[in-house]
């Protein structure tokens, strides 16, 4: 596991204390459609972080060609139709360029500046010209608005429990999932951003804020500060 984080509850659980069961149940939302209106029809798709293939598999179904990159191989044993490659994302050199980088769950506020730094940095290395990064970040106010709970339409229930200051800017957030049969738990840590202090980052990468994609500022598309 990495420092500060932990994961309970059924089946395997990733260095980062995701549960792949877990994972494999959650459905996925809007993000595709917010992707998909974002990007050129048919984009060849880097997906950082792409886990057991959520959004993989629905960017597979919209025509877009997706390239699947984890770090655990029991997330990367669930995704179809994908390549896919095993490997920390801020280490990541495939020596190929993509249309799209995608970097979503909330990647960007790792804990560690330096793997955030490296992961930005990832984005930048595999982008074609004329490309876009899709990040996914925080809502402004999830570290502050806790403890809160969201009841999913398909029958579980999402608490964010705690984000309790651990130093150096870092929260530790305790979420847990309860399904009818099953609980998991997952403890991590996230580093909040202003959007200032989020842009300010995309800079020290060379990218800038193309424009924001949703409403709540959540989803974000950037391009190369010397290009757009």
């Amino acid at each position: 596991m990495r420092e500060g984080y932990e994961g309970t509850g059924p089946g395997a659980i990733t260095p980062d204390g995701c549960a792949v069961e877990l994972y494999s149940r959650l459905p996925v939302g809007a993000e595709p459609d917010i992707i998909a209106a974002a990007v050129p029809a048919g984009a060849r798709v880097l997906e950082l972080g792409s886990g057991v293939g959520r959004m993989t598999h629905a960017l597979l179904e919209r025509g877009f060609q997706v390239t699947a990159v984890d770090e655990s191989a029991e997330m990367l044993e669930r995704v179809r139709g994908a390549r896919t490659i095993c490997g920390p994302i801020e280490k990541l050199d495939l020596g190929e360029t993509f249309d799209v980088v995608l970097l979503a769950s909330f990647l960007v506020h790792a804990g560690d500046v330096e793997v955030r730094r490296g992961m930005l940095r990832a984005c930048v290395r595999h982008l074609a010209e004329g490309g876009c990064v899709l990040i996914q970040r925080e809502g402004e106010d999830y570290h502050t608005n806790v403890p809160r709970e969201r009841v999913d339409p398909a029958g579980f229930t999402v608490r964010i429990v705690s984000a309790v200051p651990v130093g150096d800017g870092v929260d530790s957030v305790r979420a847990e999932y309860v399904f009818p049969d099953a609980v998991w738990t997952q403890t991590f840590r996230a580093r909040p951003l202003t959007r200032e202090q989020f842009e300010e980052a995309l800079g020290e990468a060379g990218l800038r804020v193309d424009r924001y994609l949703t409403e709540d500022r959540v989803w974000v598309r950037a391009v190369p500060v010397a290009g757009g």
